[in-house]
């Protein structure tokens, strides 16, 4: 059953994922090009990059005819010392989203947006072992423990205070990454706390097939990001002892369409299964390249129109 499903984007795909990198563009620059492009909502980026003022917020996005339909936690999820950071910024972020204007709900969708897109981050370890299952290290269960009672904390404040569905989401460069941690994070949070956000980019960066994935973990995933690799700059970053990001400056990331994940078969999983509600293009850049931008969402929203999105 093909049920409706809006395409959003990210403010990622202008390179903002750091913010305290001194080149990210203004936040009102993303909204107007969001805008210009085509998109009917966003995600709210990375904590303190969209101002928390719900004033301000509402205005710029009604202006633009805008919704967010995702916060997003980007921190290192791990440290048990970390949770009071974590839980003010579930807290702020929560308290802003519930109170802009609500997304539309589609047929088929699990649970109502907006979301909060829970990903770990903060680890050099990590972050050079990206895509790389074999020489990445593992938690050790005590971490490990730490790190899931952090999500536990973190989902259940978003639920229980404000009604938001968590989604965890596998990052390259994080603690949860690969096959093995995906279905251990799956295992020790319960269905009814958090769901998942699939990433295709990420798990053809991590070497999970997306088609595969997606369909194992069907009754978990709530929320889904598009991406898409560039074969030969993969090949390439594979090689090198390089950070995520870094990779993603080299042009790892690319339009979709133009890279190696089967959107045909994405089309067709998502068609029998009965997919509804959002997904979000993102493509990983560094901000200084911000001249393709407008290009590349285009190139991607073209691609996907075609493939019957």
């Amino acid at each position: 059953m093909r049920n409706s499903i809006t395409i959003t984007t990210a403010p990622c795909c202008w390179g903002v994922d750091d913010v305290n990198n001194p080149h990210l563009p203004a936040w009102e620059k993303v909204l107007d090009e969001a805008k210009a492009a085509g998109f009917g909502g966003l995600e709210l980026g990375p904590y303190g990059y969209l101002p928390l003022d719900l004033g301000q917020v509402s205005k710029a996005l009604d202006k633009r005819a805008l919704k967010i339909v995702a916060g997003t936690i980007f921190d290192d999820l791990v440290a048990p010392s970390n949770r009071d950071n974590l839980l003010r910024q579930t807290d702020e972020i929560c308290a802003l989203i519930t109170q802009l204007p609500k997304p539309e709900t589609h047929s088929g969708q699990r649970y109502a947006a907006p979301y909060l897109t829970v990903m770990d981050w903060g680890h050099d370890e990590r972050d050079y072992a990206a895509g790389h299952s074999d020489r990445a290290p593992r938690l050790g269960e005590g971490a490990w423990q730490g790190m899931i009672d952090n999500i536990r904390a973190v989902a259940t404040l978003a639920r229980d205070k404000y009604g938001v569905r968590a989604t965890i989401h596998p990052h390259a460069g994080g603690y949860i990454e690969f096959a093995d941690e995906l279905r251990r994070v799956v295992d020790d949070i319960p269905a009814d706390l958090a769901g998942l956000c699939l990433d295709t980019g990420h798990m053809a960066y991590s070497d999970m097939d997306p088609v595969t994935t997606l369909r194992h973990y069907w009754d978990r995933v709530d929320y889904i990001h598009f991406k898409d690799i560039d074969t030969k700059v993969y090949a390439e970053v594979m090689k090198e002892h390089i950070r995520f990001f870094d990779a993603c400056a080299k042009g790892v990331m690319c339009p979709i369409g133009r890279g190696s994940i089967d959107y045909q078969s994405v089309r067709a999983l998502l068609t029998e299964l009965g997919y509804g509600g959002y997904i979000t293009i993102e493509q990983e850049r560094d901000p200084r390249n911000m001249a393709s931008i407008l290009d590349d969402l285009a190139a991607s929203r073209e691609f996907l129109a075609r493939a019957g999105f």
